[in-house]
């Protein structure tokens, strides 16, 4: 089965690091990574540019109107995501405690809902 990671972590919080450390988080990221990749679990993932060049729309009455910015206020903002395989959820939350942003964020571990193919 699917199940999509997103990773939530405080941007500010990551800002306030040194150099060094954002360094050192980073090539955990890469550990981490290149773990999941050999097991198999792995499909895709990406970092997210932060959350000030983000841009939320909605349509409201037939018209589009987009907003900067997250659609809501919160301590935590989505920066990533891995999209795995694993064979239920138990393996989908030890994949996820594995996440660095586990130790100072959260990991929200989502099913995909299966769709039929789209000719």
């Amino acid at each position: 089965m699917k199940y999509l990671l997103l990773i939530y972590e405080s941007e500010q919080a990551s800002a306030g690091l040194s150099e060094a450390e954002q360094g050192k988080i980073f090539e955990e990221y890469m550990t981490y990574t290149k773990g999941i990749k050999k097991s198999g679990n792995y499909i895709g993932g990406e970092a997210l540019q932060p959350i000030s060049d983000a841009t939320t729309v909605r349509v409201k009455n037939g018209k589009t109107l987009t907003t900067d910015g997250p659609f809501a206020e919160t301590r935590e903002q989505l920066g990533g995501f891995y999209l795995v395989e694993a064979k239920d959820l138990d393996e989908a939350i030890k994949l996820a405690a594995g996440i660095p942003a586990s130790r100072t964020g959260s990991i929200e571990v989502r099913p995909i809902m299966p769709t039929p193919p789209i000719d």
